[in-house]
């Protein structure tokens, strides 16, 4: 490959991924000619506070944008491909939260512990990683809104697993499950609440409506700091520009 060859090849790896704070990504003019001729398809305009929400390559952003990146042609994906913040947007960032022992009838350590009853009421199929997931989340939301914020402004999440007693792997279902009743279940085209299952159950409407969609980590641990706790979750949230 010749110098300038390279040169081409760098400048367009540099242009898929968000700019450095306080720094702008150049783009080569083969990228630029790329966006200006590529089709920018919108999915949403709001979604967590004055979020851009998109599937196609964009050159820079603004100091005060949230960008997140989805999956191409998705209108209801899980998780987002990444979040872009600017330089002026402020971040509040969750310690890793995990679940009250709300379930009194359950003996002390074990994950069983970890959950409440009140949450799962009626549903069938429940298995402890959703039920402490779901207390975990609540606890998430509580947490962004003593910090000013709604589960609706988070942009990046990890959560952190461990495998129940007897099992051969963490249950990433029963995870997802739960996430979805908190997090990901609007349509972005029609706007639609999506019904999701609980357990076993059929599909109805989340716990909280909700279109945010967090870039996002979920690994096996061997051991998180309570004994019990299957679930382990932090966030990182954006300030909306105008609040």
């Amino acid at each position: 490959m010749s110098e300038s060859e390279d040169k081409m090849a760098t400048a367009d790896q540099a242009d898929t991924v968000p700019a450095a704070t306080g720094t702008r990504a150049r783009m080569s003019r083969r990228a630029k000619c790329l966006i200006a001729v590529g089709s920018v398809v919108a999915l949403a305009g709001a979604g967590v506070g004055g979020v851009a929400v998109a599937e196609a390559r964009y050159r820079g952003i603004g100091d005060k944008e949230v960008r997140v990146m989805l999956p191409p042609g998705q209108t209801n994906p899980n998780i987002a491909q990444g979040v872009g913040t600017g330089a002026e947007v402020a971040i509040y960032t969750s310690s890793g939260l995990g679940p009250a022992a709300l379930n009194p009838s359950a003996p002390a350590g074990t994950p069983e512990r970890y959950t409440d009853p009140a949450m799962t009421a009626g549903a069938q199929g429940v298995t402890v990683t959703e039920a402490q997931a779901l207390l975990v989340l609540k606890a998430i939301q509580d947490n962004l809104t003593a910090a000013g914020l709604t589960p609706a402004d988070v942009i990046t999440m990890k959560c952190y697993l461990m495998k129940p007693p007897g099992a051969a792997v963490a249950d990433y279902a029963g995870w997802n499950r739960a996430y979805r009743q908190f997090f990901a279940n609007i349509d972005l085209v029609t706007k639609a609440v999506v019904p999701v299952p609980m357990g076993t159950s059929p599909a109805k409407a989340p716990i909280l409506a909700n279109n945010a969609r967090p870039a996002r980590a979920t690994m096996e641990v061997a051991s998180l700091a309570v004994p019990g706790w299957l679930v382990e979750v932090e966030v990182t949230a954006a300030y909306p520009a105008k609040r």
